[in-house]
């Protein structure tokens, strides 16, 4: 227990929950490392495609980099109104829901989903593409890196929302330090060279212009770097974490990551264009991150170079934190509407959503394994979610402020209503331009989410339905007792508590043995010493014991078909099944013993019927008998048996 708490944490109470909330100091790290990181790849991921170019598309970055920052900035007017409107948080699902319908809800519930589990994969897998830059020679560990380091981050998210805020606080503004830092080193060297830099560290050759200029390629450069936006929703979706003024606080988070971000991005494309630096290929030898040689270029490669690699590489890495920020609470948002299971709302011991954090988890490590870890792979897939839900919540705030009204509703919808259309022809042309590029997974997952999300509603109805009731309880009736069946191996203290348990609940007691096993014999003798004469001595009738054969030495299905044969003999009785088992100390005594009680009740419960009800009856070792075990004696059972 201490190894887990020193892991995990201590448990937290509910009443601790105000501790555990943050202002905008922390909020920054929590809910904006997606967003700031973004400044890292979203500019290379739209030089990437200006390859073909050669320096001449290095002249593109700038208009472009002023489309997204405009872009962002209707963005953030539109979620800033979202987060007054609605401070109890869930962002585009909510606010879709709520004015739009439940299907537009889902719709942009599926849409953030994929969104989130993208972020968590692209912001590991660039993490290490920026340390693989700067040090070639680990290549080949790729998978083994992101791997390590999405371990790692689950490990702080499930330590609490306030400890992840803390271990990411210092990695998030050594990184906005160290680009700022860049960023005005390289305006002023600009400055001082005449508009003309020389690189401190020369930059690798610029490869020939192979192709033409087209609009087309324009719009899929536009679409790629709009990867920079993703993550713009996130404080929407957890105003509920932060304190009190709550809205006023989350407004202040916002307000401050898109400042910066929309710094940093003009900042790059500023000094990419006058820098001359064009994108290297991905996942090839040679490869160099846009930021990795623009900081070279600026101070060469000395100690301020690798302190702001070593930054980048932790926020590209750690920008995950904000999908397992966000995913957890979206899913416990969909999960109390009855669209996922229940135990997405349940809070962990550290008072978080745990659930939803490993399943985060275990989908971000398949899409790694799946895209190798390469950034560029998974970046076509990123930004359709994303821009979706971006769509349906500014359209779901226009209907919002036309039922509410106010003073200022025209004006307030105005500003949605422009960023709904703004927002809804980059998903078209995110979608159109990235489609062949893997997109269209993007599009087959949200299908398929919205099937899901039903089907459980469907069972939740289901069961609510079948189970629902009006009558009252019938007081107890003078019926039959039930039939007890007891599972046996040989005679042990498990057994005859099993059997002393059964014996308080009926008189009709059945143990039931399967052979061939490795105590048939001797149960046939200790049956007869240690039931059937103490019975009989007390004038009772003792329990039958039934040994059935199993030539194929199965155990657990014997037993089910004889209680199922029993239910079927006497359809009117209650048959209860009793069933001995070993309650293991440690943790790592359960590998060391078989779990056919477990088992056994499982097939039960998924072979029965109401006719049959599973009891178990679970046997503690005292300390006595565990010290007797330890020290070799008192086993005169267990010698008996391997006679």
């Amino acid at each position: 227990m201490d190894l887990v708490n020193l892991i995990f944490g201590k448990p937290l109470k509910t009443s601790e929950e105000r501790a555990e909330q943050i202002g905008p100091a922390e909020g920054i790290p929590i809910f904006g490392l997606d967003a700031l990181s973004s400044a890292a790849y979203g500019p290379e991921a739209a030089l990437s495609l200006l390859i073909p170019l050669g320096l001449a598309g290095v002249g593109y970055i700038v208009p472009i980099s002023v489309a997204i920052i405009a872009l962002l900035v209707i963005v953030y007017f539109s979620y800033r109104q979202t987060i007054e409107a609605y401070p109890t948080g869930g962002g585009s699902y909510t606010v879709a829901r709520y004015n739009l319908g439940a299907f537009w809800g889902l719709l942009a519930a599926a849409a953030l989903l994929a969104d989130y589990i993208l972020t968590a994969a692209v912001g590991i897998s660039a993490g290490v593409g920026a340390l693989i830059s700067a040090v070639p020679g680990l290549m080949p560990h790729t998978m083994v890196l992101c791997l390590g380091i999405l371990l790692l981050i689950t490990i702080v998210n499930l330590r609490g929302v306030k400890d992840a805020g803390f271990a990411f606080l210092f990695p998030t503004y050594l990184f906005v330090g160290c680009l700022g830092i860049t960023i005005a080193g390289g305006i002023v060297r600009t400055m001082l060279g005449g508009g003309h830099p020389i690189p401190v560290t020369p930059l690798p050759s610029p490869p020939p212009h192979i192709q033409t200029v087209t609009y087309w390629l324009l719009l899929r450069v536009f679409a790629s770097g709009c990867t920079a936006l993703t993550g713009v929703e996130a404080v929407s979706n957890g105003v509920r974490a932060f304190r009190e003024p709550r809205v006023k606080n989350a407004q202040r988070t916002l307000t401050i990551i898109i400042g910066i971000l929309g710094l940093l991005l003009a900042g790059i494309s500023y000094l990419v264009k006058v820098y001359q630096i064009v994108a290297t290929d991905p996942g090839r030898p040679g490869y160099q991150s846009i930021l990795s040689m623009l900081i070279a270029a600026v101070f060469g490669k000395g100690v301020f170079y690798y302190v702001s690699i070593g930054s980048i590489l932790l926020v590209l890495s750690l920008s995950a934190n904000t999908a397992f920020a966000d995913f957890p609470r979206l899913c416990r948002a969909i999960s109390q509407n009855n669209y996922l299971p229940h135990g997405f709302a349940q809070r962990g011991r550290r008072l978080v959503y745990t659930q939803g954090i490993v399943v985060l988890a275990i989908l971000a490590a398949v899409l790694l394994f799946l895209f190798g870890g390469v950034t560029d792979r998974l970046i076509p897939l990123y930004a359709v979610g994303a821009f979706l839900a971006f769509t349906l919540s500014q359209a779901g705030m226009v209907r919002h402020w036309w039922k509410s009204g106010g003073p200022h509703w025209i004006k307030f919808a105005m500003v949605n209503g422009f960023g709904a259309f703004v927002t809804g022809v980059t998903v078209v042309v995110v979608l159109v331009a990235k489609f062949v590029d893997g997109a269209w997974l993007t599009l087959l997952f949200i299908p398929l989410a919205i099937v899901t999300f039903h089907k459980v509603r469907m069972h939740y109805h289901g069961i609510a339905m079948a189970t629902r009731t009006m009558a009252p309880v019938e007081p107890p009736s003078r019926e039959l007792p039930p039939m007890v069946v007891v599972p046996i191996d040989r005679w042990s203290a498990i057994t005859k508590q099993g059997l002393e348990f059964a014996a308080r609940l009926s008189p009709m007691v059945t143990a039931i043995h399967v052979e061939p096993g490795e105590h048939a014999a001797l149960l046939e003798e200790d049956w007869e010493r240690y039931v059937r004469k103490p019975y009989r001595e007390a004038g009772a009738e003792p329990p039958e014991l039934v040994i059935v054969p199993s030539p194929y030495r199965f155990i657990v299905v014997p037993i089910v078909e004889y209680v199922l044969k029993l239910a079927e003999q006497f359809p009117g009785r209650k048959i209860a099944v009793v069933i001995p088992e070993f309650v293991e100390d440690r943790w790592y005594e359960y590998f060391l013993h078989n779990q056919r009680a477990r088992l056994l009740e499982w097939v039960l419960l998924a072979k029965g019927s109401k006719q049959i009800y599973t009891i178990a009856s679970p046997y503690y070792l005292s300390e006595s008998a565990r010290r007797m075990a330890g020290s070799g004696t008192g086993g005169t059972e267990s010698d008996r048996s391997k006679e």
